[in-house]
């Protein structure tokens, strides 16, 4: 069904949403709900029927669709209340949305359904707006709610969400006076006889929030800056953040392999320079959306912000067995019989102070929405403390959340990992032929990829193509050169935060017999494609080994490497030495898990910025055939007579990082559909 097909007051339901998730301190991506009632003829009677419309588990409000949405028969959801056996069973209600379902029903109906399908009032929002939140997680939070709204704006004391908390919202909004309530621990319930109504109560009740903390609160809500915990100048921050993210990458990767996120903004380093960090810190966060994603509480590195890198890991290694034990021990304090097993009990939150926060998770985009989350806990602690101390909900509230039987069975819903989910990928010579086919495959089978080159605007709408910034992002790297190599790599860590799989694939070529060539074209073949793979991998290599979780080199060498072809001296060479490099990388990084491998591919015309470049035009004069027809010839002189492609050359590389070839190094894999006298010996 189209937008413009669906009830009007679905479409404003969507804009009014649109408009919650588009800022952060309204709503955090993935959190919140929505709500319509609208009635219509029903298909089976012909009869009027009132829906609800919800947005539905795991959606997220700012790219809320038609089809995120779960619809509902109000009349049999409302005469589910009649079975209702008690807040000991409540969570068996979800099981029964079903039965209330319209049609298909939709997307999953969440827990919180039952806040918008009990409650009258056609419109209404279910927030969590950093200064409603900071009240409700404030330790006089039921005084300063009546203090600021004298009763229009109710106080609810901390319930999970469900049913019974669904009536009781349902109650108070049964009062004229009453426009929302606050959650005590959790956020904002809010309605409206109109789509523009709740809205304008939602955002208003947002607004006076903000304006009573920005009134009330103490000058330094987090205490006093300690000097040693000042934020280093940008420049030195961000090579100090990309000096540490492996070895913080290989901390919270304990349980599991993470992706990581960096975040230094002016909210995050302040944090981390006041007298309060310690206490607020191991208060953990509240909201139960917030530590869903960031676990009850972050890791603090505690070193000189200039310490070395052998005593920061050292350190790690401590605080890394500390955060272990305490984690298991709560796991331990809480779980039954029937809890979900423990998930792991690595930080998703290392906080350093002077350099800024590292936020983890299964991918990039998880990774940074762990840390927007944290940031708004900051944001929470320091309202809360501003005008009252922060209180956040008990520790076995948290852990009931936590290890919610109906959060296990929302990940559970939620589809397989592709094979390369929780690996970044750097393809250099990325925005062109086997580079760009490349970079397409491994992000298809889950890579956040790099693509890097010499050319940044290609590059960059390859990144735009493949899904933005926590998919892909672009460099641009001249491979020859160390310093724009360790910048390029510095860059890529930090935006994507870490690195998987090396694809040395930059490369050109000037032909040319003993004769034609030139000491500067010798020089210029083996500075990119030899000297640059040494490069590049060299500086990926210190990433590698620093994460300790093994890794993929991959470099895409040549048929040349071991055949013998005309006029083409330089090439050949520097193809040669590229592909005994991959024997010798291959002995070197053994040690640390690190896989090198190399493919030998022939005759790539299509789509070959090599090719294209003047290659082709001597090539094909070398053979005596048109430019054109260059990779038909290519392909009648192999035993397969099939033309090689560039998604040929992709779909090796594939299979050397997936896993297929999980126990393979130093293998050179020929992609030419069979050049007799390139088989290797």
């Amino acid at each position: 069904m189209s937008d413009t097909d669906l009830p009007e007051g679905v479409r404003e339901l969507l804009a009014r949403s649109h408009r919650y998730g588009s800022d952060p301190t309204v709503t955090n991506y993935g959190g919140g709900n929505t709500s319509v009632k609208v009635t219509v003829p029903s298909p089976a009677t012909g009869k009027d029927v009132e829906l609800v419309y919800v947005k539905g588990s795991g959606g997220d409000l700012g790219t809320l669709r038609a089809e995120g949405l779960a619809v509902l028969q109000r009349e049999p959801f409302l005469a589910l209340d009649d079975v209702y056996r008690g807040v000991e069973h409540e969570d068996e209600m979800v099981g029964l949305f079903p039965h209330a379902a319209f049609g298909t029903g939709g997307a999953t109906p969440s827990i919180d359904t039952p806040m918008h399908g009990l409650v009258d009032c056609p419109h209404v929002d279910h927030l969590h707006p950093d200064s409603v939140t900071a009240l409700a997680c404030a330790a006089d939070g039921p005084a300063l709610v009546q203090e600021l709204w004298g009763g229009a704006v109710a106080w609810v004391p901390w319930k999970r969400p469900g049913w019974e908390l669904g009536r009781q919202v349902s109650q108070l909004a049964q009062d004229p006076t009453v426009i929302g309530a606050v959650l005590g621990g959790h956020g904002l319930t809010s309605w409206g006889a109109t789509s523009a109504e709740a809205q304008e109560r939602a955002l208003r009740i947002i607004d006076e929030a903000a304006e009573f903390l920005a009134r009330r609160s103490v000058p330094e809500p987090f205490g006093a800056v300690v000097a040693d915990r000042v934020a280093l100048p940008e420049a030195q921050r961000r090579a100090r953040a990309a000096e540490l993210f492996p070895s913080l990458r290989r901390v919270a990767s304990a349980s599991s392999r993470q992706v990581g996120h960096f975040t230094d903004s002016d909210v995050v380093l302040d944090f981390l320079s006041r007298e309060k960090l310690a206490e607020l810190v191991a208060l953990g966060t509240s909201c139960p959306d917030h530590f869903l994603r960031t676990k009850i509480r972050p890791m603090v590195l505690d070193v000189p912000v200039d310490a070395p890198l052998a005593d920061v890991d050292a350190r790690l290694a401590e605080l890394l067995a500390e955060y272990q034990a305490e984690y298991s021990a709560y796991y331990s304090r809480h779980a039954t019989p029937g809890s979900p097993a423990m998930r792991g009990s690595a930080p998703a939150i290392v906080l350093v102070p002077g350099v800024g926060m590292f936020s983890f998770g299964a991918d990039h985009q998880t990774a940074r929405v762990a840390g927007e989350y944290y940031v708004n806990a900051i944001n929470v602690m320091r309202g809360a403390e501003g005008v009252s101390s922060y209180a956040p909900i008990s520790e076995a509230e948290k852990f009931a959340v936590e290890y919610w039987q109906l959060e296990e069975d929302k990940l559970k819903r939620r589809p397989k990992p592709k094979a390369l989910s929780g690996r970044v990928a750097l393809v250099t010579g990325g925005a062109s032929g086997i580079g760009l086919a490349t970079a397409r495959l491994l992000h298809e089978h889950g890579a956040d990829v790099v693509i890097a080159d010499l050319d940044l605007a290609k590059s960059q709408e390859v990144a735009t193509e493949l899904g933005g910034p926590d998919r892909a992002v672009a460099v641009r790297m001249d491979v020859s050169d160390p310093a724009a190599v360790a910048a390029a790599v510095q860059e890529a860590v930090l935006r994507l935060g870490g690195l998987d799989i090396v694809v040395n694939n930059a490369g050109f070529v000037k032909p040319g017999s003993l004769e034609d060539t030139t000491l500067g074209d010798w020089d210029a073949q083996f500075a990119v494609m030899t000297r640059g793979s040494f490069v590049v991998t060299q500086a990926a290599a210190r990433v590698l080994r620093g994460q300790g979780l093994g890794g993929d080199v991959v470099n895409i060498c040549s048929k040349n490497a071991v055949f013998a072809g005309p006029n083409n001296l330089a090439y050949s060479s520097a193809k040669a030495a590229q592909a005994h490099m991959v024997r010798l990388l291959a002995t070197e990084l053994g040690e640390d898990g690190i896989r090198v491998n190399g493919i030998n591919p022939d005759g790539v015309v299509r789509g070959s910025g090599i090719f294209a470049g003047g290659w082709g035009a001597s090539r094909a004069k070398t053979y005596g055939v048109e430019e054109e027809d260059l990779g038909k010839y290519y392909a009648q002189r192999t035993v397969l007579k099939e033309e090689v492609l560039p998604e040929h050359v992709a779909g090796a590389v594939l299979a050397l990082t997936n896993g297929t070839l999980a126990v393979t190094t130093g293998l050179l894999i020929p992609v030419d559909s069979g050049v007799a006298a390139a088989f290797l010996r």
